[in-house]
């Protein structure tokens, strides 16, 4: 979910009227890519039985790699030397980050809620604490401690759906798993960022695309030949053209111009939101129940990643 950093140096396109409005409108820019990504666990419960995880993360990507070349391909290129160096860690953050991710995503679509989609999904960037303190030694608070296990709380007030005191008991949804699974996947992208080359974000993103749906065509066509899983259907295609525009090509976009316009720290703050927006989604298009456990679940996550993200303070000497 969270995108590489945008290059501060990109000079934009301006258009005329509303589109123009809208590309300096950081919290509008941002809002919107929240929503959009909200959306994703509302379509990967839509796309069941409609178009298989592997058909769909496959498309997904190669749709994206298809408009993103033609308009940033030249960008990767002019960046050819840079890139080649790390070309073997790329290939891994694409598979981790986009691939792995997604393909658990949609599957985990298959056994859980949106709404619980979206609330596991919130969890992510406490893993991406945890997996900054392993790789990088980052220092860590006491109060970003407690968020960590604040976080941890909200994710068992899901697995058990509000029974706490059932938790040495608790069979877990397979979904849940798989989703906390894949927030790990993505923890492990996000985290390797840091060392990412150093390029234009929308250039790096682009890159990312095309081989995202290379390693995602075995997975396709193993599921294909050993699972004799059927063709798409008309609304499953569907499905994937608007999880190509909306979840991937606006979302991030607007994501990389929000981040230069405001800063990576102030646009983070914008990701909480993903898991209220796919929850609301969810009781709107899918009707899905929001019970009191999803409301405090919700809750504990938020303050979790809250707490999770304040850095401690610098003593004056």
């Amino acid at each position: 979910m969270t995108a590489p950093d945008a290059d501060p140096a990109a000079k934009p396109t301006r258009g005329a009227g509303a589109a123009s409005w809208l590309y300096d409108a950081p919290v509008l820019l941002l809002t919107l890519t929240t929503l959009f990504w909200g959306m994703n666990a509302v379509m990967g419960r839509a796309a069941v039985g409609e178009i298989s995880p592997f058909q769909l993360t496959l498309m997904r990507w190669v749709l994206v790699s298809a408009a993103l070349w033609l308009l940033f391909g030249h960008e990767v290129r002019a960046h050819w030397e840079t890139i080649r160096p790390k070309l073997g860690q790329i290939v891994l953050m694409a598979f981790f980050g986009f691939t792995a991710f997604n393909t658990l995503f949609y599957i985990a679509a298959e056994h859980t809620t949106a709404v619980n989609i979206g609330i596991l999904q919130g969890s992510m960037p406490v893993f991406v604490l945890l997996g900054a303190v392993a790789l990088h030694n980052t220092p860590v608070s006491f109060v970003q401690s407690l968020g960590v296990a604040v976080t941890f709380v909200g994710v068992l007030v899901v697995a058990t759906r509000g029974a706490l005191l059932d938790v040495f008991d608790l069979e877990f949804n397979e979904g849940d798993l798989l989703m906390l699974l894949a927030c790990v996947f993505y923890a492990c992208y996000t985290v390797a960022l840091r060392n990412r080359p150093n390029i234009p974000g929308r250039a790096f993103f682009t890159l990312m695309t095309p081989i995202a749906a290379i390693t995602a065509a075995p997975l396709a066509i193993v599921e294909t030949v050993w699972w004799d899983v059927e063709a798409p259907t008309v609304f499953g295609w569907t499905l994937a053209v608007l999880v190509a525009i909306f979840p991937s090509c606006l979302a991030q976009l607007f994501f990389l111009r929000g981040v230069d316009l405001i800063g990576p720290a102030r646009a983070g703050v914008f990701i909480n939101l993903v898991p209220v927006f796919a929850a609301l989604l969810a009781v709107l298009f899918l009707e899905e129940t929001f019970a009191l456990y999803h409301a405090t679940a919700l809750t504990l996550v938020l303050s979790g990643i809250w707490l999770a993200q304040r850095k401690p303070r610098v003593q004056d000497s």
